[in-house]
């Protein structure tokens, strides 16, 4: 297995009822699930990879299959047929022996009832996926320990489980898992249970410990908004089979089919999709050293009365209206510099939809969009970001003016005014 995946199933099937390997063969040839008889396909030819460090997230209504998919990755539910590797090791080939210790060593399970010992206090519960691996008690009371405040418990070490609160046995049972230091964690509609406010503290609270700690994740949900939210890559299930693969963004603004385009409908758009998603090549453009003759005539050549200012390699220094430019020519400058105004308020390709009002309305031109290096990318026209709330990225057109037009008769009188003075 490539060392860049944690997790691999290929052609994953798991059928109950009589004569599963029948029922695979004719899933196979063909049938559909409706027509097995006696057997029911849970899940039907599944095949994916996940990445290290991805949060890859499996989505579906019940019945779907997911929480099927996800013992099967784990062998709590034998695949009919198909393979699961971990860490390059077989889980649907591994005896016994074997299987007891993938779990112990590659793979934990976060469930959506919590799943803790009644009778151990909190440092007891985290730890008892440890002692299970025959760590000495000091060392796993120290992992314990340091697991317990990462995830916000601390303080709470010799409480019981039935002194907490919904949210806080479902941190205990994060923190287990976490503290077995496993290659894959497997989260099974994990914050299902929880009230909304503590499930989006939860939500939260996952995404910051992913990013210190870089996990491996497969997480089951029904509800899509969460999906949407934590989520690297989706898989969306219906009646056993994946349907569609693919980032928020992509399962959002490329349904593979009318299932998912109705599942997706309700979303909330603005906290999915990006700057990066709905931006236009930008027009709008000139190089500092171009100069202001160079500038003007590309505001009359693309009907604009304004222009983004970039240096060689593209990055952002400012805009330039057209009375300022002018105003340079018939003086007879040769350079922009002094009519750049810095107040370009760019934002990053990264930033989501909902955050892009405020500047889009500050922004003088079509909001400038860079990337990680505050290079010019592209712009948004506010057409374009209404457009996008109303589930039509594409309907703004790429050919949309960042300004009012500058008349071309106006720009052709200062040029040439400025040629007959020999200036710029």
């Amino acid at each position: 297995m490539n060392d860049s995946i944690a997790l691999r199933a290929d052609g994953l099937y798991k059928v109950f009822g009589k004569q599963p390997e029948t029922a695979v063969k004719r899933l196979r040839e063909g049938a559909s699930r409706d027509e097995l008889d006696g057997a029911t396909a849970a899940v039907i030819d599944a095949s994916f990879e996940v990445q290290r460090g991805e949060i890859f997230v499996v989505m579906g209504l019940s019945g779907s299959g997911k929480s099927t998919l996800i013992r099967a990755l784990n062998g709590l539910q034998p695949a009919t047929a198909g393979t699961v590797e971990i860490g390059g090791e077989s889980v649907t080939d591994a005896n016994p022996a074997q299987l007891r210790e993938i779990r112990r060593t590659k793979v934990s399970m976060v469930f959506q009832h919590f799943a803790l010992l009644p009778h151990r206090t909190v440092i007891d519960n985290v730890a008892y996926g440890l002692e299970i691996q025959g760590v000495s008690k000091d060392e796993r009371i120290r992992r314990a320990l340091a697991v317990t405040e990462v995830v916000g418990l601390k303080g709470w070490e010799e409480k019981h489980p039935s002194e907490l609160s919904g949210g806080m046995q479902q941190r205990v049972g994060l923190a287990r898992a976490l503290a077995a230091d496993s290659d894959v964690l497997l989260m099974d509609e994990a914050f299902s249970a929880l009230d909304p406010l503590i499930r989006r503290e939860m939500q939260d609270q996952l995404l910051e410990l992913q990013s210190e700690l870089g996990k491996t994740i497969v997480f089951i949900t029904h509800d899509l908004n969460e999906a949407m939210y934590i989520g690297d890559r989706i898989a969306v299930m219906r009646d056993g089979r994946i349907v569609q693969i693919g980032s928020p963004e992509d399962i959002l603004t490329n349904p593979a089919n009318d299932y998912v385009e109705q599942f997706v409908q309700d979303v909330d758009r603005t906290k999915v999709l990006t700057a990066e998603s709905v931006m236009r090549k930008p027009r709008a453009v000139i190089r500092e050293d171009s100069g202001p003759h160079a500038a003007l005539t590309a505001m009359r050549e693309n009907e604009l009365s304004a222009l983004y200012v970039t240096q060689r390699d593209r990055t952002i220094l400012g805009w330039v209206r057209d009375r300022d430019v002018m105003d340079l020519v018939r003086r007879g400058e040769k350079s922009l510099a002094p009519a750049i105004k810095t107040d370009h308020g760019a934002v990053s390709h990264d930033t989501a939809l909902a955050d892009l009002f405020i500047p889009s309305l500050e922004a003088a031109l079509a909001l400038a969009v860079v990337d990680d290096k505050e290079r010019l990318v592209g712009v948004i026209p506010r057409v374009t970001l209404l457009a996008a709330l109303g589930g039509e990225p594409e309907a703004a057109g790429s050919a949309i003016p960042v300004t009012e037009p500058l008349p071309g008769e106006v720009v052709d009188k200062v040029l040439d005014a400025s040629t007959a003075k020999g200036g710029a």
